[in-house]
């Protein structure tokens, strides 16, 4: 035993001197770990946006909005933190989100002259197959654009294009008609779908996607759908790496989807342009306009392909002789009805990000460092108790001009900007409240419309750019006779 004692144990190795053994640099193992670490620590102690409020986990990682984004549930979590903190939360370590009317001039409006606009996150807006969009482009190019696209969209342009609009309108009616005599339970939702979808797309391409006259979707639509819930999940992974990595290992599901879009835009815009005609839709006004300074060929088909979306989605999110566009814009209170739909359920939910310049700027009266992404939460803002009064509610009065509770007169009416604001605000604006007073006062000069069982949180959805609608059933109980 006093041999064994004596006698030097041999000593186990540690697991740093296993490692090169194994082909793995100890250094590079110990950087793996100390780096994300030193992150954490930064951005909890050291990061010039500690000071704002927000939960813990938001100020750490990224990772945190990712998941929020990824649950198609982040505009309420957005709006639960601003409850909690206040007009503006630490979102991301390096991401301000704010709620507050005044938030959108600072971060959208036009800059004084000689500062620096906030540009759009390039993480965040990236080019699809036919190159910069008009939604990711650069000032330039997107005056350029807009400048062309104007004609397009101009009260003149409106006027020619009533009466094919109307034309969709007083089909819809004649197929709820068909249903409300055969007492049927219907997806109102996906009936003003149809009329939107064919509206846009005869107004974008000459020709209808026959969604009303076939009573279903066109095979389009769906991919449209599945295309904007796919580039949020897109979006949070260009994140994180380079694009040249994401695009060499992307499903192959995701590629055909977004190929299939801009594959079915392409067609479609390739018939337009061989028709020979001066019919009043949006190609027109654009070929009229166009010279070689203003957009080329692959730009007006990403262009086409940005008008299937949003051309249906802000007038789809809503919803005779006599009522026409001139009649309807005379009525106030259906204005005021249409006003406190978009604020109670927007065409779009979540956060406009922008990045600010790299001198810095002020918002809301505090200094936010240059680099930072911000952004105003379109639900949080319309949704805040500090915004309007008794803000969960259905209230249309609160908009009327005159004769108003004076209850609402402490309404930050300035916070309702769903269709952004600034040099960048919503183009076809004029076009979607038209077609939304018109389906509207149609619908309900001829039907009395109830909600179907299990509709009453029917707003209550997940968002992924666009709302995950749910069936809207309701039961047409009646149609009025025209007439006085």
């Amino acid at each position: 035993m006093a041999l064994l004692s004596n006698t030097q144990r041999p000593e186990l190795p540690s697991l740093l001197s296993w490692l090169p053994l194994i082909g793995v640099n100890p250094v590079a193992c110990f950087l793996l770990v100390a780096l994300p670490i030193c992150q954490v620590t930064y951005n909890i102690s050291l990061h010039p946006l500690r000071k704002y409020p927000g939960p813990k986990l938001a100020s750490v990682s990224s990772l945190y909005n990712t998941y929020w984004d990824c649950t198609g549930r982040h505009h309420v979590q957005i709006k639960n933190l601003h409850d909690q903190y206040g007009d503006v939360i630490r979102w991301a370590p390096n991401t301000l989100v704010y709620r507050n009317s005044g938030a959108w001039k600072d971060i959208y409006s036009h800059r004084r002259h000689g500062m620096e606009a906030f540009q759009k996150d390039p993480k965040l807006y990236r080019s699809g197959p036919s190159g910069v969009s008009l939604i990711g482009a650069n000032d330039a190019d997107h005056a350029r654009q807009r400048r062309l696209l104007s004609h397009a969209f101009s009260e003149r342009a409106l006027s020619e294009q009533g009466p094919l609009i109307q034309r969709y309108v007083d089909l819809l009616l004649t197929r709820q008609r068909t249903l409300a005599t055969a007492s049927k339970l219907v997806d109102v939702a996906e009936w003003y779908d149809y009329a939107t979808f064919d509206i846009i797309g005869d107004l974008t391409f000459g020709e209808s996607l026959s969604c009303l006259a076939d009573s279903k979707y066109h095979a389009w639509v769906p991919v449209i759908f599945q295309t904007l819930k796919a580039s949020v999940f897109v979006r949070a992974m260009l994140y994180y790496v380079p694009q040249w990595l994401f695009t060499a290992f992307v499903p192959a599901r995701l590629k055909e989807m977004r190929n299939n879009h801009y594959r079915l835009t392409g067609e479609r815009l390739y018939r337009r342009l061989s028709m020979q005609t001066d019919r009043p839709d949006f190609m027109s006004y654009i070929l009229r306009h166009n010279d070689e300074r203003d957009m080329t060929a692959t730009e007006i088909q990403g262009i086409s392909a940005i008008m299937m979306v949003a051309g249906t989605e802000t007038a789809a999110t809503l919803y005779l002789e006599d009522i026409t566009f001139l009649s309807v814009a005379q009525l106030p209170y259906l204005q005021c009805v249409l006003e406190e739909s978009l604020r109670i359920y927007p065409p779009g939910s979540g956060l406009l990000p922008r990045q600010v310049p790299a001198g810095g700027a002020n918002i809301n009266g505090r200094y936010v460092p240059g680099g930072t992404t911000v952004g105003v939460c379109i639900f949080s803002a319309l949704r805040s108790r500090d915004n309007f009064v008794d803000a969960d509610s259905f209230i249309p009065e609160r908009w009327m001009l005159s004769s108003r509770d004076p209850r609402f007169d402490a309404d930050k009416r300035e916070a309702m900007q769903f269709l952004l604001y600034g040099s960048r605000n919503c183009i076809g604006r004029n076009l979607a409240y038209t077609e939304m007073r018109v389906i509207l006062a149609k619908l309900l000069w001829e039907f009395d419309l109830t909600l179907g069982d299990g509709c009453s949180n029917w707003d209550k959805q997940c968002a992924y750019v666009a709302w995950q609608k749910k069936a809207l059933n309701g039961s047409w109980l009646g149609i009025r006779p025209k007439g006085p």
